[in-house]
């Protein structure tokens, strides 16, 4: 539904898909927001209004969803994925990992039958905080979990997709993984930049919402659940957000060690209280390195 606001004008709307139309066609390119209010010439702070009224989002949100649609249709085509970065126009890689929010992965219901029909490519490595085994689909990784041995791993992933086909590193189709492994063990070790992974959340509208918000915090930064709950504005949700973040499949890449309890001790974490405290160690030399 149109508002009031945009309603004012009878050739607005006409005149907004267009704009819409042309963020999406160039969603490689830099559009400022004065430049895309001089093609309906309105001020850019109006533009901005108008135009989430109609989308229902900001015209940056909406170049970041055609953007990183166009990386996952690069991805899914067989691009090698540093191409798939600087075609899809994020200029860096770094911007990939910031934008993959955007992944939402299945549906809830799909997500309730298993993984059905999902093709799941995995590979197990040694880490500098012990074997991890990490999955992905072809929209990215969906599993990513540490423990004491691959085979219990495996076990893990078959339990949390039971009706899924499983593939090992070993088929041409998962190749990219070892080099994810290396990528993150390289990170949790402060040897290099976080990796710009792209990432297929798995889960409930709640779950993924949580983990979204995750996502969003920089290394280095610690919340509590209460915090976190109020940060997605469901301030009285502070045992639906620890249950959402225990249920996290993808270790590291979203960070639900950076949860803490209300005292500031460190709480609990899946993965074992060692690894939630080298993590954080590492993380909190990396915020203070110049």
């Amino acid at each position: 539904m149109i508002s009031a606001m945009a309603q004012q004008d009878s050739n607005v709307l006409p005149k907004f898909i267009a704009v819409a139309r042309y963020i999406a066609a160039n969603a490689d390119e830099t559009l400022t927001l004065k430049q895309l209010a001089g093609r309906v010439h309105l001020s850019p702070s109006r533009f901005q209004r108008v135009f989430k009224s109609i989308f229902g989002v900001s015209p940056k949100k909406f170049q970041q969803a055609a953007r990183s649609d166009r990386f996952k249709a690069l991805l899914r085509d067989g691009t090698d994925i540093t191409e798939a970065i600087y075609t899809a126009g994020y200029g860096s890689s770094s911007r990939v990992y910031e934008n993959s929010m955007h992944n939402i992965g299945m549906t809830p219901k799909s997500y309730r039958a298993g993984g059905r029909g999902e093709v799941l490519s995995w590979a197990c490595r040694d880490t500098s905080l012990g074997p991890i085994l990490m999955a992905a689909t072809d929209r990215g990784v969906c599993f990513a979990q540490f423990g004491s041995d691959c085979e219990t791993l495996l076990q893990q992933l078959g339990a949390e997709f039971p009706r899924a086909e499983l593939e090992p590193y070993r088929a041409a189709s998962s190749q990219q993984l070892d080099q994810w492994i290396d990528a993150l063990d390289a990170y949790i070790q402060n040897k290099q930049p976080r990796p710009e992974l792209p990432l297929d959340l798995q889960g409930t509208a709640f779950q993924i919402k949580v983990w979204e918000f995750l996502l969003s915090l920089e290394d280095g930064d610690v919340i509590s659940y209460t915090e976190l709950a109020q940060g997605i504005d469901k301030p009285k949700a502070a045992r639906a957000v620890a249950s959402a973040c225990a249920a996290n499949r993808i270790a590291v890449l979203v960070p639900c060690h950076r949860i803490l309890r209300g005292d500031g001790g460190l709480g609990g974490y899946r993965w074992g209280l060692a690894r939630k405290r080298a993590l954080l160690d590492t993380e909190r030399v990396r915020k203070t390195s110049p």
